[in-house]
């Protein structure tokens, strides 16, 4: 199960990255953290924003709302979305 940190106006969850795949979508979990794969190499940021394109797309909100807290350069990282609640999340997966 995706471990979900619900604020006052946010939600925080982990998620592990698999670039240059050959889709870009959202496939499960892994150790507690929703799984995606990106097409986009991890060189100069690329990932980062393609996952955040990806979100908005899937939740249906501004890329501003969402940021990456933990982890630009790793593969497992800690997003945060605005404006949305943890059970709109799991309706949206």
């Amino acid at each position: 199960m995706i471990k979900i940190t619900e604020n006052e106006n946010s939600i925080v969850f982990g998620v592990r990255v698999i670039p240059r795949s050959s889709k870009s979508e959202i496939v499960g979990e892994y150790d507690e953290c929703l799984k995606v794969k990106l097409t986009s190499p991890p060189v100069d940021g690329e990932a980062n924003e393609e996952l955040i394109k990806l979100f908005s797309k899937t939740f249906n909100i501004s890329k501003s709302d969402i940021s990456i807290v933990t982890g630009q350069t790793s593969k497992t990282k800690q997003i945060k979305i605005f404006n949305l609640s943890s059970e709109d999340f799991k309706r949206f997966l």
